[in-house]
């Protein structure tokens, strides 16, 4: 497939971004001032204790640093952010919305952006985006094979990664195939989390690239292929794998922090998350025994870059720029890496900083559960955002009861 052109003239961007009292081409120094003293509520998941500890860190910094109370409303799914815009658009309150920012990615993003509920183009305007280098990195400008256009701006990056208990499991599987054959040989003993979770949901994409005939269908929106026919290998082995899961594939982790537990707890050998560092950083937090190792599947695994938008009726953009913007700092993409804290990687091309901001982001290479940089190398790219709407509902027909 060609590549999309993301190149935007700068100016053009000034002039279709207008800010609340603020003129179109304002500088940095006039956002900063109309943010002062706002409130900003930011929508983001709230299912994993690191993720809400570092949001409630950001939250303290931005009060120190620029007079804005940041506010978490957690969320167990985006898509409750994303109707609450659409039914205040649809009420006709285009000027006092209850959501400022939103953790986006996918179809979520899709489905602001058909139904024109973002405000933007505005990532290029936040003084920090320069450090993402999107002219070489154009995964920080791309969310789910859509240009993002501006209107989503990066603050870190995901990518499958499996861990197993190494003193339960000396060789794990390497393949979807053989995965199969080992849950028939260790029934009871992995699961996935429950569709509509999001890592459930990329686990089905997962496997659906590793098992379909017709991996170029997945590329283009899922209306113009034949869904049966793509996903027909899909749910030939789910009907094969989900009697050998855990619970005999009856009950299924209501996420991944719940999955990570039970691994935790003994009762699976092997799982996987969308977070690199999460093994080891729930190795070091005592939530995963030292025996813990991690690995990607041969061929690669799925991964993305995660994003925050801003909707086009907050009352509080210039703060919601401002916060966006110090998630691209040096300072908080930094302590975001930092195993203590999430692990969650940055997005910025440290190719682009100075020495001694570089080192910052030196990790602890020798960590028994965290794998190289090198071995993330080989990332599948994410399906267009409709297909990961067509295989949840696809998979809650045949297998809720």
């Amino acid at each position: 497939m060609p590549k999309p052109h993301f190149a935007i003239p700068w100016l053009a961007l000034l002039a279709a971004a207008p800010l609340h009292a603020a003129s179109p081409d304002a500088d940095w120094q006039s956002i900063l001032d109309e943010a002062r003293g706002q409130t900003v509520y930011w929508h983001a998941w709230g299912g994993d204790s690191r993720t809400n500890d570092y949001i409630a860190w950001v939250g303290r910094r931005v009060d120190e640093r620029f007079d804005i109370d940041l506010e978490h409303v957690k969320l167990d799914d985006t898509s409750n952010a994303v109707s609450r815009v659409l039914a205040e658009k649809q009420a006709g309150n285009h000027d006092d919305g209850s959501v400022d920012l939103i953790w986006l990615n996918g179809e979520n993003f899709a489905a602001m952006r058909d139904n024109d509920l973002l405000y933007g183009p505005f990532a290029e305007r936040l003084p920090h985006f320069p450090l993402t280098h999107p002219e070489h990195n154009p995964e920080v400008v791309t969310d789910f094979t859509l240009p993002t256009e501006g209107y989503e701006s990066p603050w870190g990056k995901a990518q499958i990664t499996f861990y197993y208990d190494g003193d339960a499991l000396e060789a794990p599987p390497r393949s979807i195939e053989a995965l199969l054959d080992w849950a028939r040989e260790h029934p009871g003993r992995f699961t996935y989390p429950r569709i509509p979770d999001f890592t459930g949901s990329t686990f089905l994409k997962q496997a659906l690239i590793a098992l379909t005939e017709d991996r170029d269908a997945l590329y283009a929106p899922v209306a113009e292929s034949d869904f049966a026919a793509v996903t027909a290998p899909l749910w030939d082995y789910l009907d094969a794998l989900h009697p050998h899961l855990w619970r005999s594939g009856r009950q299924f982790p209501a996420s991944g922090p719940e999955m990570r537990n039970r691994l935790g707890d003994g009762e699976l050998d092997l799982a996987f998350t969308f977070n690199p560092a999460e093994p080891a950083a729930a190795v070091a937090d005592l939530e995963l025994p030292p025996s813990v190792r991690s690995y990607v599947l041969e061929g690669g695994t799925l991964g993305n870059v995660h994003f925050v938008a801003i909707p086009y009726n907050s009352p509080h953009q210039a703060g919601a720029m401002v916060v966006a913007d110090f998630l691209l700092s040096v300072e908080a993409q930094a302590r975001k890496q930092d195993l203590e804290v999430w692990g969650d990687p940055t997005v910025l091309d440290l190719t682009r900083l100075p020495a001694e901001k570089r080192a910052r982001f030196d990790t602890d290479d020798d960590h028994p559960a965290l794998l190289p940089p090198e071995a993330l190398g080989e990332t599948l790219a994410e399906p267009h955002p409709s297909w990961m709407t067509a295989l949840q509902d696809a998979w809650r027909e045949r297998y809720v009861r």
